[in-house]
């Protein structure tokens, strides 16, 4: 076993820091009031922002925005505006975003260029969803358990990641699905 101790990123600290002190005019700035984050639990919302804060409501639009915004302003060596790659940059902050997504970027690469086969187990499904995005946008070949999948389905995914000849890469499971009674 070894553990790995990950820095917030800049964008985390300042959702860190706002939930903390419950700064509402910071969170609630430009969000809808349906799609402002919720300060009824804060050990959540700061256990969120650790994973990503697009866990946050309403901080992916928020980080999307701020990054196209800062990219309208970039030339080409003519002077003209470049346009904005709103799929390249929906990856790049994905990634940058959070420091446990910048590590794991790293690690996967030089694991799949090992040959190896990588578990991911989270409590949060919705911290499956934005490894699932990474690994879609980087290629990787993935299975995925969690509590929405079938009994049946469970087992063609531990067949299909135990199968060579599948290649699949990554194994995303929730601990509630996956951490009992799996052979991998």
């Amino acid at each position: 076993e070894t553990i790995l101790e990950v820095s917030l990123t800049p964008i985390q600290k300042t959702f860190y820091k706002a939930i903390y002190e419950r700064n509402t005019s910071f969170l609630f700035k430009g969000a809808k009031p349906n799609n402002a984050p919720s300060l009824m639990n804060v050990m959540m919302e700061l256990r969120k922002c650790c994973n990503h804060p697009y866990l946050v409501k309403g901080a992916e639009e928020r980080i999307l925005n701020d990054a196209a915004t800062k990219l309208k302003d970039q030339k080409d060596e003519s002077g003209n505006v470049l346009p904005v790659d709103h799929t390249k940059l929906f990856a790049e902050q994905l990634v940058k975003s959070s420091g446990k997504m910048v590590l794991l970027d790293k690690l996967l690469q030089k694991l799949f260029a090992g040959g190896h086969k990588v578990l991911i187990f989270s409590q949060m499904v919705r911290v499956l969803d934005l490894l699932e995005e990474l690994l879609r946008l980087k290629k990787y070949k993935y299975e995925r358990l969690d509590g929405t999948t079938s009994a049946s389905s469970r087992l063609h995914a531990v067949d299909r990641f135990k199968r060579k000849a599948c290649q699949r890469f990554v194994m995303l499971l929730s601990t509630r699905a996956g951490g009992l009674g799996l052979n991998l």
